[in-house]
């Protein structure tokens, strides 16, 4: 209807709704607008309230107990070195039959548990970059752990041959040996580079 034909109180009353329309229109934006302020603000205080990942642990330095993990491994490993021959033999009960046994090397090297103190301790030096430690040092510790990781490897490979070279074609107790003894090369080089860890981040 044309607005010159309508009377005062029609004229009144699509006013009344134009103002209506624009105020609810008004209403809605606000309305838009406080739960976006409101969705941010909460949005900032669950970021602030979030815990640090594990990312974040690792800024840490290793604690006392990480590091007597180190040296208490470093001593077994030592003890295997010293007592090979006897460590990797196992006899049977009441005098019975002995054979070689390579199981002793992987728990030394942390390769055996989760309670063996070598178990997954790369972790442990991660943390080390973290210590105040001398600078000039810190080639000779990460080209170390490199050598711990080479040789652990190497000789827990050496460890699994071990194990079956008795029963694999054209294996026995030789073959056995054979590899018991590779292994046990890889130790001593594993035994050298925990040692200059040790030296390196002052842990003797």
């Amino acid at each position: 209807i044309p607005p010159h034909r309508l009377t005062n109180k029609e004229h009144h009353t699509t006013c009344n709704q134009s103002r209506l329309s624009t105020n609810d229109h008004d209403a809605v934006l606000a309305s838009r607008r406080d739960f976006f302020v409101s969705a941010f603000s909460l949005a900032g205080a669950f970021v602030v309230l979030l815990p640090k990942s594990p990312a974040f642990a690792l800024e840490n330095p290793p604690t006392k107990a990480e590091l007597d993990r180190i040296k208490l491994g470093y001593k077994q490993i030592q003890n295997l070195l010293n007592n090979f021959e006897k460590e990797t033999t196992v006899c049977r009960d009441n005098g019975g039959e002995c054979k070689r046994d390579a199981d002793p090397i992987r728990k030394a090297l942390g390769l055996r548990s989760t309670t063996d103190p070598l178990f997954q301790i790369e972790k442990v030096f991660a943390k080390v970059k973290y210590m105040d430690i001398d600078p000039d040092k810190l080639d000779q510790f990460f080209d170390a752990t490199e050598e711990w990781n080479s040789s652990i490897n190497m000789s827990n490979s050496m460890a699994f041959i071990s194990q079956f070279g008795e029963y694999n074609p054209g294996g026995g107790k030789d073959e056995v040996l054979k590899y018991l003894n590779e292994s046990k090369k890889q130790v001593v080089i594993a035994e050298k580079a925990l040692k200059t860890i040790l030296d390196c981040i002052g842990a003797e």
